[in-house]
């Protein structure tokens, strides 16, 4: 099994989630999404994948959240997804992707599901 890791190496979460694939033999590539931003189209893949809206992808805590006032719910997934284009540390994380599916590592056990 392959899977994909929008991975972020300061984040214990995606280190553990990141072991949890070493763990289980998975041949796995990563994408630094703070560097390699996801396209548009990307997320909307993931988004479909893993069964939710932007709103449920976005980290509520990063300041970005607060000064685009992404609070406001009139604002629409286009919006929601620009501003993870924009500004990616928005994007929760980690999100692993494989032939079975898409997962949030959080708790990071969540990606055995799709292992």
């Amino acid at each position: 099994m392959t899977a994909k890791i929008y991975h972020n190496s300061r984040c214990s979460k995606s280190r553990a989630t990141l072991a949890i694939l070493e763990q289980n033999n998975v041949d796995f590539e990563i994408v630094n999404y703070l560097q390699e931003t996801p396209s548009e189209s990307e997320l909307r893949s993931l988004l479909s994948d893993l069964g939710i809206n932007a709103r449920d992808l976005i980290r509520k805590g990063e300041q970005a959240y607060k000064d685009l006032n992404l609070v406001d719910k009139s604002k629409s997934d286009d919006d929601l997804i620009a501003a993870m284009i924009k500004f990616p540390i928005l994007i929760e994380r980690p999100i692993v992707k494989t032939s079975k599916g898409a997962a949030i590592g959080r708790p990071p056990e969540n990606v055995l599901s799709i292992l």
